[in-house]
């Protein structure tokens, strides 16, 4: 008799709920240490994962969820070296997509671990590396952990830059600048951190300078004014006077963008941290060394470096120049432009008139190299008096004018030895300035080197025949030129002037006359020594009876009672 089989199967194959073999209290306690385990994760957010697993295609992460995330392999090229248990950040994307897989990204998780350093560092004001790429217009791009930011061209470094393409694919220091947010765009600069370093450094190296102190430096800039040289942190301004004892015009002269060159420090001024430097006073001064040879009545050769309205200056060693006053250019009296006699930067020979070493002046002739020509023996027997010469108009005044007969050799026309008829005021009238004019010898004095020449002695005298041509009595057509207060000036034959005193010019009529009106006038005196004829107008009225007697004034005149006062209207 067979054993009655009592194993239920049932409950072999019943399903039974987890944690059903436990009381309610473990249950809740099993579950809620398995919640804790799990992250409590949150889309869009970044978290760490451990790679668990690599293949050819995808990277498996454990981020600690109750689901393992995948990330191409793609997105790892920057870790060649990746390896199971690694730490990486990444970015949930989606915690349950449709097929039920957790999608993560590093390439996300990158960008926002990114902003989140650029944000931090413009917020800290703290620095940041990052790697150039490439170049674009006007700067460089920067890539700071994926994120790309623009780096200007001014803000590469504090001296211009010409080349870009050097910075690439290098790593650099730069700061946060401004971010705007709106189109992702990020600024930084490298010339912050340069100019940082270079305010510690200034601050360091005024600190430390002495007067007289040498200093090495770098020309850095350079203007008309003078140079500006680096000395390794710090700017110092080379002045141009203070480049070099002789004259220079502009620095290029003598020195050049890059020269390393010795300075020393002449001044400075720690607050405006201002350095002025010289390159002169690192050399003994010419004057110095100034030859003895060199002394007045010596010949010296050299350069013209510069032209004023009073001369020239000429340089004879550098730092040595010497004056040559317009005077003391040529015999001829008339340059008025020593540019029209030289140029800068012609080689010229003069002779030492003084020097003062001590002073350390020196002034200098040309003319003196050639014999004045008023010292010619000759001279005398050339211009003898009375000899005709031609010359030139060169300068006129009131009282005369200059005629260049010669160079260094001028003759004095006076205005009086212009014309022996017309009373001529200044040689204006009829004489023009470089006019070629010829003249006689009047006089001549060698010593004072004086010469009077004559203009109108070029012909005879007309006076010899005018006491004949205006006898006292005889009538003449004149013309009326001027009044004074005393009478008129009337113009008669032969161009030669006459004075008609007020009660002598009274008219038939009663009318005053009028300039420009021609009457008929007698002469009533004439004097050859003073070149003085009078004349009167009420006498050629008078009637024939009138005429025979001898009038009052005749007499008058004769017996010198109303003889009219020499004046300059009086005067031929």
């Amino acid at each position: 008799m067979k054993k009655k089989n009592n194993f239920n199967w049932e409950e072999v194959y019943s399903v039974k709920e987890f944690g059903a073999s436990y009381k309610e209290e473990e249950k809740k306690k099993i579950i809620k240490l398995y919640e804790e385990a799990l992250n409590k994760i949150k889309e869009f957010e970044v978290v760490k994962g451990t790679v668990i697993e690599i293949n050819k295609k995808d990277i498996i992460l454990n981020i600690n969820f109750k689901a393992d995330g995948l990330i191409s392999i793609s997105e790892f090229k920057d870790i060649p070296n990746l390896k199971i248990g690694d730490v990486v950040d990444v970015y949930i994307e989606e915690q349950e997509n449709k097929k039920g897989e957790l999608i993560l990204s590093r390439k996300k998780a990158k960008l926002v671990k990114g902003w989140e350093k650029i944000q931090n560092a413009l917020n800290d004001n703290s620095i940041i590396d990052g790697i150039v790429k490439r170049r674009t217009k006007g700067g460089l791009i920067v890539n700071i952990d994926g994120i790309e930011a623009f780096l200007p061209g001014s803000q590469i470094d504090i001296k211009p830059i010409k080349d870009f393409d050097i910075f690439v694919e290098k790593k650099i220091e730069v700061k946060i600048i401004k971010i705007k947010h709106s189109n992702d765009n990020v600024v930084v600069s490298h010339k912050i951190l340069i100019e940082k370093d270079l305010e510690k450094q200034k601050i360091e190296i005024i600190s430390n300078l002495e007067k007289g102190q040498i200093l090495k430096g770098t020309i850095k800039n350079m203007t008309n004014f003078g140079v500006f040289i680096d000395l390794g942190g710090v700017d110092g301004l080379l002045h141009i006077t203070d480049i070099s004892w002789g004259r220079v015009n502009h620095p290029d002269e003598l020195l050049e963008l890059g020269q390393n060159v010795k300075v020393a420090v002449l001044d400075f001024d720690e607050e405006k941290k201002r350095i002025s430097l010289g390159m002169k006073q690192l050399i003994t001064h010419p004057w110095t060394n100034l030859s003895e040879s060199v002394k007045v009545g010596s010949k010296v050769k050299g350069k013209i470096v510069n032209i004023a309205d009073y001369g020239i200056f000429l340089e004879v060693i550098p730092g040595i120049e010497g004056l040559i006053h317009i005077s003391e250019m040529s015999w001829s009296q008339h340059i008025k432009n020593p540019q029209n006699f030289i140029k800068i930067g012609e080689q010229v020979e003069a002779i030492v008139l003084t020097l003062d070493r001590e002073e350390r002046k020196m002034s200098l002739g040309i003319k003196q190299l050639t014999e004045d020509p008023w010292k010619r023996k000759d001279l005398t027997k050339k211009y003898a008096i009375g000899t005709k010469h031609k010359g030139i108009v060169k300068n006129m005044a009131n009282f005369g004018a200059f005629i260049e007969l010669e160079e260094g050799i001028d003759g004095l026309l006076h205005v009086s030895d212009l014309s022996w008829t017309k009373k001529i005021k200044k040689p204006s009238e009829i004489l023009k300035l470089e006019e070629s004019i010829e003249t006689v010898v009047l006089e001549i004095n060698t010593e004072n080197k004086r010469l009077a020449l004559g203009l109108k002695q070029l012909e005879e005298d007309p006076w010899n025949t005018f006491e004949e041509i205006f006898s006292i009595g005889s009538n003449h057509r004149c013309t009326i030129t001027k009044k004074t207060d005393k009478g008129f000036m009337v113009e008669m034959p032969y161009g030669i002037s006459g004075f008609v005193i007020n009660r002598h010019l009274i008219k038939s009529s009663g009318q005053e006359p009028e300039i420009g009106e021609t009457l008929d006038f007698q002469i009533i005196e004439i004097s050859k020594s003073e070149r003085k004829i009078l004349l009167s107008h009420t006498a050629t009225l008078a009637t024939n009876k009138e005429k025979n007697k001898k009038p009052i004034y005749y007499k008058n005149l004769t017996n010198k009672k109303e003889k009219i006062e020499d004046t300059e209207e009086s005067s031929i």
